[in-house]
This record gives structure tokens, C-alpha cells and sequence, in this order.
């Protein structure tokens, strides 16, 4: 579908309506999307990004509006009528079948049954595309064994062997390292040659100018504006999306640092943590870095106790502590808030009220039976000191943005008075002003006296939020920065690639 006159836009969508029952979630959004254009779709969590890419893929339909390609209207009934108008969508989520290989998955529902040589033309087609994108990703295993690089990598490549125009990437770079993103660049950047139009969501901001052409920013479901990325500012676009001014956005306090809290010595597990020792102080943020597959999230469930050490000793105030699981840990005063919440740190189907008091089952209840009442008054009381946004709370976890998600977990923790926390990847999918948030609340545990050590491939937020800072490479401790004044991030990477 060639976009014959280069002054139509390859994609328009006008005055997009879209409501659900209490919720208008689009009102009269408007974007223009040109040939060979990285259009960036900024917004908070809740700002209706995803509403409307799910109304461009053909999963909703439109109240009111209109869209078009190449100056065409067309009605996007379904999934299948977007990809046949030239749409692909990579939502957050991938949409693989984990059991199948990667060649299965890009033309799963498109195969010629029973033919033999059909699937190894498949399988050949599978082979070229990945050589098109200048990748090499294993054919014939299963996509569960695959990196979540590699899985990317497989989305777009289903997506392009449906010959697709214009292309969705919703948080494409939100799980990977540094050189994955760049790799992903560099395919965008190939993507654009061939003229495709790629619409593209990240919180990460940095990257917004590195890859984006234009940018444009929906609040609470409006279009607010948008601009080329070579005349907006980092700050111009945070008040656009929040709707006021974040002066520091990483607003970082000073603590006073006290005695030793959480001391680990020589904690070994195989070649993912290799004699790994340091301390923690009270009032003390450590930031723990490094790429993908140094370890970090692995010394975290070692000293959390859900994994089970080889070697090594971990101490809470001097006193040598044995944890052989969780609980152990979570009974000592440890606690992590996962890498992933969504699938270690809640049950998404259940109540936000049930997810903050399965962990304090024993305190909240009488006589075996769950004292409701008084979980709804504990639960109330950091709904309103973390300012979780929830209409009641009956409110199914699923339902929340990534940062309201992030307060339930870590409400149900403070409930249990923990000492040391563990944030794996806090701010990972979470907006901008959900972000300070979380910053604040981590400065006011430090300011409370709690040790916290911060996991995070953000290389501003572990530079903006720490204290010290520890890099891992290959299970090992490569370095340590404690002079936070002059810290750059070539300096963390140095010390991440060993």
C-alpha cells in the first residue's frame, strides 16, 4: 500500500471517541503518522495510549471519529482488518504462544495444513526475515527459552511478514539492556528506510529523542499537543503529560546514614552470584546495576530466600540470620518488591484489598477467619499515606496503572514493619509523575531509618536516587561508586561489560 501523494499522511486518526461504562477514555484524539516517521505517543499511565492503539490494531471500535491511510477512510472492525489495512501492533504483552518456536509463531493461523513442504517454506521465510533485520534468532526452539530481546525480535518479525505500513511498538525497550535497545534502534532506524510508519510508546524518556520524529502527548484521555522531538524539551514534554511542573525528576534527599542494617557475605549460587558481599546502612539507598544476566535480580532472591544459597552468610544487625525461604526473610524484616509485579507480586484477579493482606493473613485475622473490617481500616490507612488511586477497595489489581500496582505491593510490605527493602526495577512500566512518586516514597523510608537497596537498568534513576552504588558483572561485584557528585554513566557502564 504505497503512499502515492507525500503530502496525505500515511495515517490519520481524527477526533477518536471512545468511552467504556464510567470511563471516557478518548476524547477527540487527533495524530498524524507519516512515511518513514518514529512518531512518539507520550502520556501517563491512564492517558488513554493504550485505548487508542487498541482502536488503530482493531480491538476497539470507535464512538466517534474517523481514520485513514494514505487520505483513505477506513473501519478497522477487527485485529484481522488491521493487518489487512497494514497495521501491526507489538503490544507490551507479547502475544506468542510459548510452547511454539519462533518460525510457528510468526505464521501461526497462516500455515498451509498438511503440506510438508509448506512448513519448511515457512520455516525458510522465518530464516530471511530475521536476516533482513540482521539478527540471529534459534528457529527451532521453544519461544519460552528465547531472551525477551529475542521475543521482541520475533514480534516484529510476525509483524513484517504480514507486510505491514504502519507499526505499533508499545513499550518495546522496557525490559531490555542497553545494547538491546540499541539494536532495537538500529532495526527501527532500517524500518524507516523502507518507509514503514512506526508509532512508538515508552516512558523512557531518554530514548524518546534519540528514535522519535515527532512527538505527540495525550492527558487523561485529550490530545494536548504535539511537535517535532528537535524542538521539544525533556521538561516541556514532562509538564505536557502531567499537566504541571516536576523541577527535579529525581528529587533525591539527603538521609542521615546510621549503623550497618543488612550485611551479606560471600553469597554464592552457581554462575549467577559469585561470593557477593556488601552492606547496607539505615537510612542508606545502595543502587544495584548492571546489564542483563549480571545477577542483580538473583542476589536479590538469594537474600529474600527464594532461591537457596550454595555459600554465604546474611545478617540483619549483627545477628547472623538462616533463611531458607520467603518467609524466613519476610519474618526477619526482609522484604522485595519483585521485577515483575504482575506475575510475582500480585493476583491480578483479586481485590486490591486481598493482595495487600495475603502477607498479613496472621495479623488481620481472628480465629482463623480473615477480620475484614480491620483489613479495610489497615489497608485504608496507606491507600491515603502512598495516595494509591483506586475508586474502592474491591478493585481487581488488574485494573490499576503500573504505579498504583507498585503502592499495593509495597503497602502490604510497610504492613509488615520491614526493615530492608528490595525494589527490583521500582519505576519499570510506570510514568513519569507516577515515578516521582515512588521516588518520594523511597526517600521518606530512607528518611524513616530502613535500608533499601534499589535494582535498576535505569542508569539516571540509579545515579538520581542513590547513595552509593554497587555494578555487577556475571554473578560478580565488578565496582563500587561512592562518590555520587561526579558519577557518569560511561563510568557504570565500564564497570556493567566486566
Amino acid at each position: 500500500m504505497a503512499n502515492k501523494q507525500p503530502n496525505v499522511p500515511l495515517l490519520q486518526m481524527s477526533g477518536i471517541e471512545k468511552s467504556f461504562p464510567g470511563v471516557r477514555a478518548l476524547s477527540g484524539v487527533s495524530l498524524k503518522l507519516h512515511k518513514g516517521e518514529v512518531l512518539a505517543l507520550m502520556g501517563e499511565n491512564g492517558a488513554g495510549k493504550s485505548t487508542l492503539i487498541k482502536t488503530l490494531g482493531g480491538a476497539h471500535q470507535p464512538d466517534a471519529g474517523t481514520i485513514c491511510i494514505d487520505g483513505q477512510p477506513v473501519k478497522l472492525s477487527s485485529p484481522t482488518a488491521a493487518i489487512q489495512a497494514g497495521i501491526g501492533v507489538i503490544y507490551q504483552e507479547f502475544n506468542l504462544i510459548p510452547a511454539l518456536t519462533a518460525w510457528e509463531n510468526i505464521f501461526l493461523g497462516r500455515e498451509k495444513s498438511g503440506v510438508f513442504v509448506a512448513r519448511k517454506e515457512e520455516r525458510r521465510k522465518a530464516a530471511e526475515l530475521f536476516r533482513s533485520l540482521g539478527v540471529d534468532i534459534p528457529l527451532d526452539v521453544p519461544c519460552r527459552q528465547l531472551s525477551v530481546a529475542q521475543q521482541q525480535l520475533v514480534e516484529i518479525a510476525k509483524a513484517l511478514s504480514q507486510d505491514v505500513n504502519i507499526l505499533v511498538m508499545d513499550e518495546p525497550s522496557a525490559a531490555l539492556v542497553p545494547q538491546e535497545v540499541e539494536k532495537l534502534f538500529a532495526i527501527i532506524r532500517d524500518l524507516q528506510k523502507r518507509g514503514i510508519g512506526i508509532v512508538y510508546i515508552s516512558h523512557r524518556l531518554d530514548e524518546i529523542f534519540e528514535i522519535a520524529n515527532t512527538i505527540t502527548v495525550l492527558r487523561d484521555g485529550k490530545y494536548v499537543g504535539d511537535a517535532p522531538a528537535t524542538e521539544m524539551t525533556r521538561q516541556k514534554m514532562i509538564e505536557m503529560m502531567v499537566g504541571r511542573s516536576i523541577e527535579n525528576e529525581f528529587p533525591k534527599q539527603a538521609t542521615q546514614r546510621g549503623d550497618v542494617r543488612l550485611s551479606v557475605d560471600g553469597l554464592s549460587r552457581g554462575t549467577s552470584a559469585r561470593n557477593v558481599s556488601f552492606d547496607v546502612r539505615r537510612g542508606e539507598v545502595l543502587g544495584l546495576t548492571g546489564l542483563m544476566g549480571a545477577g542483580r535480580t538473583e542476589t536479590a532472591r538469594l537474600i529474600f530466600g527464594a532461591d537457596k544459597l550454595e555459600a554465604g552468610t546474611i545478617s540483619l544487625d549483627g545477628k547472623t540470620l538462616n533463611i531458607r525461604s520467603p518467609q524466613d526473610a519476610i519474618k526477619a524484616g526482609i522484604c522485595l518488591l519483585t521485577e515483575d509485579r504482575k506475575t510475582q507480586g500480585l493476583v491480578l484477579c483479586r481485590s486490591v484489598r486481598e493482595n495487600f493482606g495475603l502477607p498479613n493473613l496472621k495479623e488481620l485475622s481472628t480465629a482463623g477467619i480473615v477480620n475484614k473490617p480491620k483489613e479495610r481500616e489497615a489497608f485504608g490507612r496507606y491507600v491515603d499515606s502512598l495516595s494509591i488511586r483506586i475508586p474502592f477497595q474491591e478493585q481487581l489489581a488488574k485494573n490499576l496503572s503500573g504505579g498504583n500496582q507498585q503502592k499495593v505491593v509495597l503497602a502490604k510490605w510497610l504492613q509488615q514493619n520491614a526493615e530492608v527493602l528490595i525494589f527490583d526495577e521500582p519505576t519499570r512500566g510506570i510514568d513519569v509523575g507516577a515515578k516521582h512518586e515512588i521516588y518520594q516514597l523511597i526517600n521518606q523510608l530512607a528518611a524513616n531509618g530502613k535500608a533499601i537497596i534499589m535494582i535498576s537498568s535505569e542508569l539516571p534513576e540509579v545515579i538520581g536516587m542513590s547513595d552509593r552504588i554497587l555494578v555487577m558483572h556475571e554473578g560478580r561485584v565488578t565496582g563500587e561508586i561512592t562518590d555520587m557528585s561526579s558519577v557518569t554513566q560511561e563510568q557504570i557502564m565500564e564497570l556493567a561489560i566486566g
